[in-house]
């Protein structure tokens, strides 16, 4: 893995740190690169259920790296993480900031813990630019649509406590304590069976704008793959047994 991303495993559950501190782990491409090759082993390795994402130093992420988008245009490769994002849940432990693109990487992913003195936004009206990580899709979702035009526009952020309060994100911690909060919730859903975790994720995602008929249908082929799995067969056995399922993804 580059240097730009670190990974570690934790039982079930892969830390990754995106690792530019001296640039606010702003976005380059080397950076987006090695992001998408954390993500592709997360999604890859059956032995893991999820991922927490965090940053290393003052903040989660500045979002673009401005000098190297002046020099060489947008990061390649960041937009298939904005558009596609990951297979398996994630969770944004952010201490600092998440602002612009860093936001938009937050969003992205399925839960958020912010630390106490964390702060939130999309400023880049005030840099000529627009929120076009996919902010702008991903905040009605999670925010009242006022709000959400509020931060587009005056390209002002909030405090974790304003976001928690209309559940931009999910959980607040101690300064310092966004990585250990956010690896207490992945611990309680790591316990659950992978592929059941990973399928609610889909469907939950996936209903968005269809009518019940059509949720039926898309919903059908992963219930057939989850239901005819090794670990539906093992959850059911170790709860007869009484004892703690051996998941093994399959």
């Amino acid at each position: 893995m580059a240097d730009e991303v670190l990974t570690e495993v934790r039982g079930r559950v892969l830390l990754i740190t995106l690792n530019r501190p001296e640039a606010m782990n702003s976005i380059n491409t080397p950076l987006a690169q090695a992001l998408l090759a954390a993500l592709e082993t997360l999604d890859g390795d059956p032995n893991l259920t999820l991922g927490v994402l965090t940053g290393t130093g003052r903040g989660f992420s500045a979002g673009m790296d401005l000098k190297a988008f002046a020099a060489e245009g947008p990061p390649k490769g960041f937009n298939r993480f904005i558009e596609d994002g990951c297979k398996k849940p994630l969770i944004a432990a952010v201490e600092g900031f998440a602002l612009a693109g860093g936001l938009e990487i937050a969003l992205s992913c399925d839960l958020i813990v912010g630390a106490e003195n964390a702060k939130f936004g999309i400023p880049e009206a005030g840099v000529g630019l627009f929120a076009a990580g996919g902010a702008l899709l991903r905040l009605p979702r999670r925010v009242p649509y006022g709000l959400a035009m509020e931060l587009a526009l005056t390209a002002e952020p909030i405090t974790a406590q304003e976001a928690l309060n209309v559940r931009l994100i999910d959980k607040v911690s101690p300064k310092g304590g966004a990585v250990d909060s956010a690896m207490e919730l992945a611990e309680r859903i790591a316990k659950n069976a992978p592929l059941s975790v990973a399928a609610s994720k889909q469907v939950l995602k996936a209903q968005q704008g269809h009518t019940e008929e059509e949720f039926w249908k898309m919903q059908a082929p992963i219930m057939g793959t989850v239901f005819s799995s090794d670990d539906a067969k093992e959850g059911p056995a170790a709860f007869a047994q009484k004892r703690a399922p051996e998941w093994s993804g399959t």
